[in-house]
């Protein structure tokens, strides 16, 4: 959309104030107030969203117990922290966070991935080998050398 609205980006007008001008091009005065209203929708359920995840993954890293209140109040105030030092901060250095945080969220999946690779490799030819053989394919742990026993899910 940005690229063909004819606006050039520069370093005075990046961010949200190019894509405002971008779309002026098309819906006028109606068009920065339109991307305001849907970055704000956007950046909100994106946050509710990532909190959710968050949540569930100190359950399951909590053995499937609720973390104590204290330690989720203090959770949610430093993630109100987080956001509230991002909206503030310059874009540029914004962008680095975001691109160090993805780094070390990259760092810690490609070991697990590689762990994973083949309980997943082994899962697709169970798949192939059932739809060979004509079958409406069923996830059997056994199949695949897991215990069933040890997993939470897939049993």
């Amino acid at each position: 959309m940005c690229l063909s609205s004819g606006v050039e980006r520069s370093e005075a007008v990046s961010g949200a104030p190019y894509v405002q001008n971008a779309i002026s091009t098309v819906f006028g005065v109606a068009g920065p107030t339109f991307i305001t209203v849907a970055m704000v929708l956007f950046a909100f359920t994106t946050l509710l969203g990532n909190l959710y995840y968050v949540d569930n993954a100190l359950i399951f890293l909590n053995h499937k117990k609720q973390p104590s209140p204290l330690f989720m109040r203090c959770f949610h105030i430093g993630c109100s922290v987080v956001v509230l030092l991002g909206a503030v901060i310059p874009m540029n250095a914004a962008w680095a966070a975001a691109d160090i945080t993805m780094g070390g969220m990259t760092l810690i999946n490609l070991p697990s991935c590689m762990l994973l690779g083949k309980i997943a490799i082994d899962t697709l030819k169970d798949y192939e080998k059932q739809k060979k053989e004509g079958k409406d394919p069923v996830f059997a742990a056994e199949d695949i050398g897991l215990n069933k026993d040890e997993l939470d899910f897939w049993k």
